[in-house]
């Protein structure tokens, strides 16, 4: 029986091959070995202290996903978010050790401020309302009435050095975090840093920040279709919101965040020397007399309203957007009731605008003991 070339090539080859196995075998157990070592170098050791544990946020029905918002160098973790809750509150972040973040943004009445300007340690005041931290985690359009700041982190960093705020300096508050033993650990511990810098302080307080989500009010509740019914006076609310009645939903929405979270001029004034607005950040004459559109959510506890706190009550915003809209070179286009005043609501259609802005109470998000002082 004659074979050809091919053939006997490939009988050389299989020959070449085996010998290469029996030599493999040979190694195998050394080879076995090393690659266990390999792998066990990449696993997690659950014995190692500073292994944080990942957050996992609780996002109500209506609300989008938050990973996409979450900085890649600031993943939430529960260490990260516990810090954060603990420096939110300590005035060790302040100048003379008196005021916290919590200072100007307090809990009941939705994370903000119900004075009309916020006082600095040393009594000086603000010229703009303290804005509410609620769903601030969807925000990416700046920080601020001005839009000033592009994350939370940037955001978190700004009320430390403010004169009329927290009034200090960053290597001070650095080196009384770093003097404190239990600090020291924690942030150890949540961020495996030796030596505690702003921008690691930032990062725990933005954590915190995120998870002050609030989504599970009556209306939530109603709009879900979670068997709960509005009354006919927060239908007829609803209504106008949603329509052309009040106008309200081009600017706020609705469902989920209750904000378009951008810029504008809602007609409050005709001259805005006293306060440019976004014009500050931008430098365009048409953004003067422009802020950014607060969320309606627990409206009803985040008194005074607007960027200067001019209105101590629902009431009034509503008389503002019903009478008294002004014009102005840079009014919103979204204002098309502008010509006559606004939109010229009964006292029956006010009611019932006042009644449906206050399904969007969440009594949960106000009380919830995740988010108040931890601090002794």
């Amino acid at each position: 029986m004659c074979l050809t070339q091919s053939q006997n090539l490939t009988f050389r080859q299989l020959s070449s091959l085996n010998s290469v196995m029996q030599l493999m075998s040979r190694f195998y157990p050394f080879v076995l070995l090393f690659a266990v070592l390999v792998s066990a170098c990449n696993q997690p050791d659950d014995n190692d202290p500073y292994l944080t544990t990942p957050y996992v946020l609780q996002i109500p029905q209506g609300l989008p996903p938050m990973d996409a918002f979450i900085p890649l160098n600031n993943p939430m973790t529960v260490e990260g978010v516990a810090l954060g809750r603990k420096l939110f509150y300590d005035p060790i972040l302040s100048g003379d050790n008196t005021q916290a973040c919590a200072h100007c943004h307090k809990q009941e009445f939705g994370f903000g401020d119900p004075r009309q300007f916020s006082e600095g340690i040393d009594g000086s005041i603000g010229t703009r309302q303290a804005m509410s931290i609620i769903n601030l985690g969807w925000n990416q359009f700046g920080f601020f009435w001005d839009g000033r700041e592009a994350t939370l982190e940037d955001q978190a960093l700004k009320p430390v050095t403010n004169p009329v705020e927290m009034n200090t300096t960053w290597p001070e508050v650095e080196a009384k975090l770093n003097a404190d033993a239990t600090y020291k650990l924690l942030f150890k511990q949540a961020y495996n840093v030796d030596y505690i810098d702003s921008l690691t302080v930032a990062k725990a307080i933005a954590q915190f920040e995120r998870i002050l989500i609030s989504g599970n009010s009556k209306f939530d509740k109603w709009y879900n279709q979670q068997s709960i019914q509005l009354s006919e006076s927060e239908l007829r609310g609803f209504i106008l919101y949603n329509g052309e009645g009040a106008d309200c939903f081009h600017c706020h929405g609705l469902g989920g965040l209750i904000t378009d979270n951008r810029f504008h001029n809602n007609g409050m004034d005709t001259d805005f020397s006293a306060d440019e607005g976004r014009y500050l950040v931008t430098g365009n004459d048409a953004d003067k007399g422009k802020f950014r559109t607060p969320t309606l959510r627990n409206i009803e506890f985040t008194a005074p309203y607007m960027h200067d706190g001019r209105f101590q009550t629902i009431e009034q915003v509503v008389d503002h957007y019903s009478q008294h809209i002004l014009p102005s070179a840079t009014i919103d286009p979204l204002m098309e009731l502008v010509g006559n005043g606004g939109a010229q609501l009964t006292q029956q259609d006010k009611d019932d605008l006042i009644a449906f802005l206050k399904t969007f109470t969440d009594e949960g998000f106000l009380t919830n003991p995740e988010f108040s002082n931890p601090n002794p």
